[in-house]
């Protein structure tokens, strides 16, 4: 029986914690900024750090389908295990609309998404500004239902690790040990 997620889940696992709690510090800063060109700048590297996150996610449940997963602990009921396997896709979900949903909304006012200012996107619709600002209440949204579903999965796995005691957390971290 797998023990651990396989070393690649793992390590895209803690790369995109990483990129998404940067993310979306990033996405709250730059919209509280005055128009200026470091604004712009900021939602460049925004729009390129999303279209990666994406391409990620894309890889990461790529990797995972292909991947042993390891079982819950046997303690865990079976509403336990429904939350959490729920928990789980709707965050990869919402990384999917999350992106996609920026990308739908540059689209939508206009502004071609250009990965890393060196691969031009094709723009998902024509341009529709009236859309392009439904899309920017839509992509808030979203982020903040993220939000709430990270905190929840946070919290599942402190609770998991200091109050169960049991082998989840361990699941997906780095700690090499003696089997790796």
């Amino acid at each position: 029986m797998v023990q651990r997620y396989a070393w690649s889940l793992r390590l895209l696992h803690w790369l995109m914690a990483v990129l998404l709690i940067g993310m979306l510090a990033l996405g709250l800063y730059m919209k509280a900024l005055p128009f200026s060109p470091t604004k712009l700048q900021l939602y460049s590297w925004h729009k390129w750090i999303g279209i990666t996150l994406m391409a990620l996610v894309v890889l990461r449940l790529s990797v995972r389908f292909l991947s042993a997963k390891p079982r819950y602990p046997s303690h865990m009921g079976p509403t336990s295990k429904m939350m959490a396997h729920l928990g789980h896709w709707l965050l990869y979900v919402l990384m999917l609309c999350i992106p996609l949903s920026g990308w739908l909304m540059s689209s939508a006012k206009g502004f071609q998404t250009v990965w890393f200012g060196v691969l031009p996107l094709p723009d998902l619709i024509q341009k529709n500004l009236p859309l392009g600002e439904q899309l920017v209440v839509v992509h808030g949204w979203l982020n903040w239902l993220f939000i709430a579903v990270l905190a929840g999965h946070i919290l599942a796995a402190l609770k998991h690790q200091f109050m169960d005691r049991d082998a989840i957390f361990h699941r997906i971290s780095l700690t090499p040990t003696k089997k790796d």
